[in-house]
């Protein structure tokens, strides 16, 4: 389908406070379900293998997954006024390339990494993927762009070199 001529439509703020309790509500329940499911199957069928590496990594899953899902519930928090009326719905969670978008990827890394961990371990270090794309967003974003960027025009550089050895010579 080709894109839309004209002006983007804009969102509403009753309507951006909705989509932001419906996409958290969502993101809880793929957080809350992703851990339930994977200490449970833990608990019950590899009692014998459940060690400390396991246990640590599992505690830390949970704390990233509620991490991020607080992150987003701080970045949409509406703001009302004294009759109760929405002033703010807060940042749209479900804007492209936003913060949110991250936070949400790495709630969704984290519970696909759990749910794979659980035929192996070693399936935990699918979570050197998020340094990496962090990485990778620095260096598309910021490094790159700043170590390639081209020299400053050298003309005006060398049209005020000349005008300040002109000064020098009237002074000496």
């Amino acid at each position: 389908m080709p894109p839309a001529k004209g002006k983007q439509a804009t969102k509403g703020q009753k309507q951006i406070a909705l989509e932001n309790a419906q996409t958290l509500r969502f993101y809880s329940y793929i957080g809350l379900a992703s851990c339930v499911v994977y200490l449970a199957v833990q608990l019950i069928l590899f009692w014998q293998h459940f060690s400390l590496l396991p246990i640590a990594l599992y505690i830390f899953s949970v704390i990233v997954i509620y991490g991020c899902w607080f992150f987003m519930k701080f970045m949409s928090k509406a703001t009302y006024g004294s009759t109760g009326n929405l002033l703010d719905a807060g940042t749209d969670l479900n804007m492209e390339q936003g913060m949110a978008e991250h936070a949400k990827d790495v709630i969704l890394l984290t519970a696909i990494v759990q749910g794979l961990s659980l035929m192996s371990n070693y399936f935990w270090l699918f979570w050197f993927l998020a340094p990496g794309r962090a990485f990778y967003l620095l260096w598309v974003n910021i490094l790159g762009p700043w170590f390639f960027a081209p020299p400053p025009d050298n003309e005006q550089n060398d049209k005020k070199l000349r005008k300040q050895e002109r000064k020098m010579k009237k002074f000496r």
